[in-house]
């Protein structure tokens, strides 16, 4: 079977194979790069941040089932430090029960308004429940019942059955009383690995490959 690349596009439409932009915002120079890959994440986020880059805190994590089969997702970044980087979700998720067998993941932050991607690889720990707690107890009164409401990842009769779950949840945990689900709550990614991606003008783009040594880090450049 051949891959079909339409060279008369119906009604006008761009071709999909003609899709293309000439990455030209920037550079990544090994002359000013910082040693610590982690300080370079944090001037890119805050460059993300300060040039109004919807939603940058989205990141696709990439986890494996015990059979080997990948599936991947778009959760939030809600933080970092020296240990890695954190996300929340429902332990009994698909994601949740992929970690529990194999902890290994990965993450990429795509900032196209910046033409910069970042792609973690590491290993995926709990956090603490005084953690996770904290940050339950910072989230909107939706976001709480919500997270008590979803059996996330698993069939459910209809949306009406998932309102009507969330009304008895709100009836039982009123406002400023939602206790953290013992289902639910945070993981760490401690990355390995780090690679920062910026476009640049003929596909020649500038791949940083961080690869932590001991207590340190070495890098090199990626071939495009």
């Amino acid at each position: 079977m051949s891959v079909f690349y339409p060279s008369t596009p119906p009604s006008g439409k761009p071709n999909l194979a003609d899709l293309r932009l000439n990455y030209e915002k920037g550079a990544l120079d090994e002359a000013t790069l910082p040693a610590d890959p982690f300080v370079l994440f944090k001037l890119w986020l805050d460059d993300a941040m300060a040039a109004g880059v919807a939603e940058p805190n989205a990141m696709t994590l990439a986890t494996v089932s015990v059979d080997g089969q990948p599936s991947s997702r778009t959760v939030l970044l809600k933080g970092f430090d020296a240990r890695g980087f954190s996300f929340f979700t429902n332990y009994q998720s698909r994601k949740g029960r992929e970690l529990a067998v194999n902890p290994k993941a990965a993450l990429t932050i795509l900032w196209k308004e910046r033409e910069r991607q970042i792609c973690l690889r590491g290993t995926v720990s709990l956090l603490s429940r005084e953690e996770s707690d904290a940050y339950f107890q910072s989230r909107p009164y939706g976001s709480q019942i919500g997270a008590w409401a979803s059996e996330q990842s698993e069939c459910i009769p209809d949306r009406a059955w998932l309102e009507s779950r969330e009304r008895e949840l709100m009836a039982k945990h009123p406002e400023g009383k939602v206790p953290l689900p013992p289902n639910w709550g945070g993981y760490m990614l401690s990355p390995d690995e780090m690679e920062f991606w910026q476009g640049r003008p003929s596909r020649l783009h500038d791949r940083i490959h961080f690869e932590r040594r001991g207590d340190g880090w070495q890098h090199c450049r990626l071939s495009p």
